[in-house]
């Protein structure tokens, strides 16, 4: 061992094994390098175990950081955990939405429900009954257990600064850099804070952040295909895969980054050409099976868990189409029986197929002088009513239903006569309540007398002339015969004066739309043969489509409320603008979500500092400029490490740019998790190359230095920002006697 040990030399090295920093052995400067272990295999041979503390492998010293960064993760994730004892912020819905599991009740969520399951599963397994109400922000928990639910997020918060310790030091096999990375993350006020409440965010991290490990892991063990350890980290990847999906649908930019990685993997794979092209394709076949096959069994195995737990009737029935409502105890469609088709002289409900579009409903209730024609209020209602059923009538006016009942087929002409008033859905060319460029639907008429204005066209979507209209099953247009209108649910709101329903118009655009389309749920005619609603239940797969759509629908419906703020992608990086959590005055307990202004800001210098050095060292390599064997690691480690990481930062961020929906501050936590591990290598090698400026003795006391400059930092600052996670109570920052007192920086925040 006097000599250094002999390169690997029969077969190309993995930038991972090709990358790995030096390690010295002893006091002779024996140099270490991981390739040189590699047999002709591609196995691993032993080396001789060493004694004393000289000879203690480096890895050992990862080991023992990583001990320490998971323990001071834990302890700042867990510190005053119970602290506030009241509800925060979005615990509103997600403890809530706990509760409906444990409880089997049915609801509607934007996301999909894996991260409401296990938030549910917490719960249960720590005594949590499912009584609490979660009704709104500062509602005392009491004597309810939600230290359950709250103990689980931090533990998999916990996770975070372990999980880009062993990212960044695989891609830099440097432990300063992967120490700074794991730094900037356990002192962040901004990842404490959503870590510490019963909230999506700590879960989709979690698997967003194992994703990445098990991605680079297995990319560490291209040199063993097939082995143990390389199926088990790709399969590893599959399951994080689907976890991040089934928490948010966020975790398809990890997706997209696992994605990316692997074709550019494949792609190399297939210029090796001592590979045969049979082992190219079981290469190919194997990351189908671990990185599609098995993630979308999984992530379809969790919504089918979901729909057997939640099997009893909830708030999300109305979300549904009817033909779903009837898989739900309780609901009124639940093993009910009716005829499968509808028939003139039928009574019905109308429901539409928007989310929250309501059913068809009709009151006393006249429009208010100058809003269109003061003629009885249509409206769209969310709940089951009495004022929700229809009379399907012929054109003629004609009431004889003593015969053979006549089915609805689509092209037939009918009118719709409101079973309390008597009066007929109608339509005219006056503007609408709210949409005025759509014309305004009333009741008119009494006891069946009205005119023309009353006719409406049915159009089954899909059918042809000559189909009849089924319960549940169709879907169904209303065309106006007298001005070529849609029967159309807005989504907006009326005012008091029409008791906050939701407007019904008469659409001009005849495209089709969920607002245009609705379907018959009700259905009473005792001529009518009855048929079993359990046979028009939808399949699973139905189930799993129509619930995506809904999601999707409901994603994009979420527009800022009135003086809601809404925060914009820009603010983010920069750390312009927090989050109330809890408490807004001096009397109340304050919590206040705001990234540590030190770390945030690092975090975008290093940005900046990423592309400029990667600009310079791809021009210089570019112009034929030759590097040191050293500066060759590093330029590696930059471009192949750090790129992975910075292309996982802009697709964690940038797509949030065209988003339609409203944003919040906590969206970019994800990006800032590949920010900070992309500072701990860029900080990293541009101290390491001070050596280019300065002598290598000099160099190497920067080196040290700037780490541990780094470190302090993080630790000063996060001491003096703390009580923006563990909570203010008294006077505001404004004021002398504040604990956050001189310490608002941006006029932008608001503690």
């Amino acid at each position: 061992m006097e000599d250094r040990l002999k390169e690997h030399d029969t077969r190309k090295d993995t930038p991972a094994v090709r990358h790995r920093k030096a390690c010295r052995l002893n006091e002779k400067n024996i140099t270490y390098n991981p390739a040189s272990r590699l047999t002709s295999n591609g196995e691993y041979k032993r080396l001789p175990r060493r004694d004393g503390p000289l000879g203690t492998p480096c890895r050992n010293n990862s080991v023992y950081t990583l001990v320490v960064v998971f323990v001071l993760s834990v302890c700042t994730r867990f510190y005053k955990i119970a602290e506030p004892t009241h509800v925060c912020w979005d615990e509103t819905h997600f403890g809530k939405m706990g509760s409906y599991y444990i409880n089997r009740t049915f609801f509607f969520d934007v996301h999909p429900p894996l991260g409401k399951m296990l938030i549910g599963l917490a719960g249960y397994l720590t005594g949590y009954d499912g009584t609490f109400p979660f009704i709104k922000p500062g509602d005392k928990y009491e004597h309810h257990n939600y230290m359950g639910m709250r103990g689980f997020c931090a533990a998999l918060g916990s996770c975070l600064p372990p999980f880009a310790f062993l990212i960044v030091l695989e891609l830099s096999s440097s432990n300063p850099a992967a120490l700074i990375a794991a730094c900037l993350i356990i002192f962040d006020t901004g990842c404490i804070t959503v870590s510490q409440y019963i909230l999506l965010d700590p879960i989709l991290m979690f698997f967003i952040m194992g994703s990445v490990l098990c991605m680079v892991k297995f990319n560490t063990q291209s040199l063993r295909p097939f082995s143990f350890s390389w199926g088990l980290w790709l399969l590893l990847t599959g399951v994080c895969l689907s976890g991040s999906l089934g928490v948010k649908f966020v975790g398809l930019f990890v997706i997209l980054l696992v994605g990316l990685n692997t074709v550019s993997d494949l792609w190399m794979l297939l210029g090796d050409l001592r590979l045969s092209l049979m082992d190219f394709g079981k290469h190919l076949l194997a990351r189908v099976f671990g990185l599609i096959m098995l993630p979308s069994f999984l992530y379809t195995t969790i919504f089918a868990v979901h729909f057997i737990v939640l099997n009893s009737s909830g708030p999300g029935d109305g979300f549904f189409s009817s033909g779903f409502q009837s898989r739900l105890i309780g609901n009124n469609l639940h093993n009910a029986s009716m005829p499968e088709y509808l028939a003139f002289g039928s009574i019905i409900t109308v429901k539409n197929l928007r989310i929250a579009g309501g059913y068809l409903h009709s009151h006393w209730h006249l429009y208010p002088e100058g809003v269109g024609v003061q003629q009885q209020q249509v409206t769209a209602y969310m709940h089951k009513d009495y004022n929700n059923l229809w009379l399907v009538k012929r054109p003629d006016d004609s009431d004889d239903y003593t015969g053979t009942p006549e089915l609805v087929r689509h092209g037939d002409i009918i009118r719709l006569a409101h079973k309390e008033t008597t009066r007929n859905l109608h339509s005219h060319y006056h503007k609408a309540p709210l949409t005025k460029k759509h014309q305004q639907v009333t009741g008119y008429g009494i006891n069946g007398t009205g005119d023309v204005n009353d006719l409406w066209q049915v159009e089954v979507c899909g059918g042809k002339n000559g189909d009849p209209v089924k319960v549940l099953r169709s879907k169904v247009r209303f065309l106006h015969r007298s001005t070529g209108c849609v029967l159309y649910s807005s989504g907006k709101t009326l005012p008091k004066w029409g008791w906050e329903q939701v407007e019904v118009t008469c659409s001009p655009y005849v495209k089709e739309s969920p607002n245009s389309q609705w379907n018959i749920e009700d259905h009473i005619n005792p001529k009518l043969p009855n048929i079993s609603l359990s046979v028009l239940k939808p399949t699973f797969l139905e189930v799993l489509w129509e619930s995506h759509i809904v999601m999707i629908r409901g994603n994009s419906g979420l527009k800022p409320k009135d003086n809601e703020v809404n925060s914009k992608p820009w603010h983010w990086p920069i750390n312009y603008q927090g989050l109330r959590f809890s408490g807004v005055n001096e009397t109340e307990y304050r919590v206040y979500l705001l990234g540590n202004p030190i770390t945030w800001w690092l975090n975008l210098f290093s940005l900046g500092l990423f592309v400029v050095m990667a600009t310079v060292l791809a021009v210089a390599v570019q112009r034929g400029v030759e590097l040191q064997e050293q500066r060759k690691v590093r330029y590696n480690t930059l471009m192949k490490g750090g790129g992975i990481l910075f292309l996982g930062w802009m697709l964690h961020y940038l797509p949030f740019y065209i988003m339609g929906r409203v944003l919040y501050y906590h969206h970019y936590f994800p990006a800032m998790l590949f920010s900070s591990m992309l500072t701990g290598i860029t900080l990293d090698v541009f101290l390491k190359n001070l050596d280019i400026i300065f002598r290598p003795s000099i160099a190497h006391y920067f080196w040290r230095g700037g780490h541990s400059i780094l470190i302090v930092g993080l630790i000063y600052s996060f001491y003096h920002f703390h009580p923006l996670s563990y909570g203010m109570s008294g006077p505001l920052s404004d004021h002398p006697a504040s604990s956050m007192a001189g310490l608002k920086w941006l006029d932008s925040w608001e503690f």
